[in-house]
């Protein structure tokens, strides 16, 4: 089974592909303006633009959500400190919780996935944890250094990526997308 996936994100794309194995994702980066107040509103604007071009088509949007800082960066995830590196973004966010203590440090990792064809269909997944002290790990992307999955010690930057497929939000929401794909295709 072949499937475009909208995203210019080839860390996605190689993340995408080692969690669901059984589908070739064929990416594509429509350059789609993520102006959605929700994960949800994005991922189906650019699943649907998508389809319009290529016809069937899956999306998604993905962040990181810091109770603390009131959900931030959320949908802005990517647009956090556009331009700078993770590294950068990472420390901002680190200085930003300098006082913040251990137990007040929750957050959530969120993904909605969706599949297009004419009609949205939509899978979410949430890993809840909390944000480290400090940077760990060079593992992952994006925020994977410093978020420490619940009943964990250590960062998604820091686990195997193969740990990380296993329970990562992308995970949780493209292996309900999958197993929708492929219920779908006995019909």
């Amino acid at each position: 089974m072949k499937i475009v996936l909208s995203t210019s994100n080839p860390n996605k794309v190689k993340e995408i592909s080692s969690i669901v194995r059984d589908i070739e994702w064929i990416p594509r980066d429509l350059k789609v303006e993520e102006d959605g107040k929700t994960f949800e509103e994005n991922a189906v604007k650019k699943a649907k633009t998508a389809y319009e071009l290529y016809g069937p088509a899956v999306a998604d949007d993905s962040g990181l959500e810091i109770y603390a800082l009131d959900n931030f960066p959320g949908v802005y995830s990517a647009r956090f400190m556009e331009g700078a590196d993770y590294f950068t973004k990472n420390s901002k966010i680190l200085e930003m919780m300098k006082d913040i203590p251990g137990e007040k440090r929750g957050a959530r990792f969120v993904c909605v996935a969706v599949y297009y064809d004419g009609t949205p269909h939509i899978f979410k997944g949430v890993v809840e944890g909390r944000i480290a002290f400090s940077i760990r790990g060079d593992g992952g992307f994006g925020y994977d250094p410093i978020f420490i999955p619940e009943g964990f010690d250590k960062t998604f930057g820091e686990m195997s990526s193969s740990q990380k497929d296993l329970i990562s939000h992308r995970s949780r929401a493209f292996r309900k997308l999958s197993a929708f794909l492929h219920e779908k295709e006995k019909i």
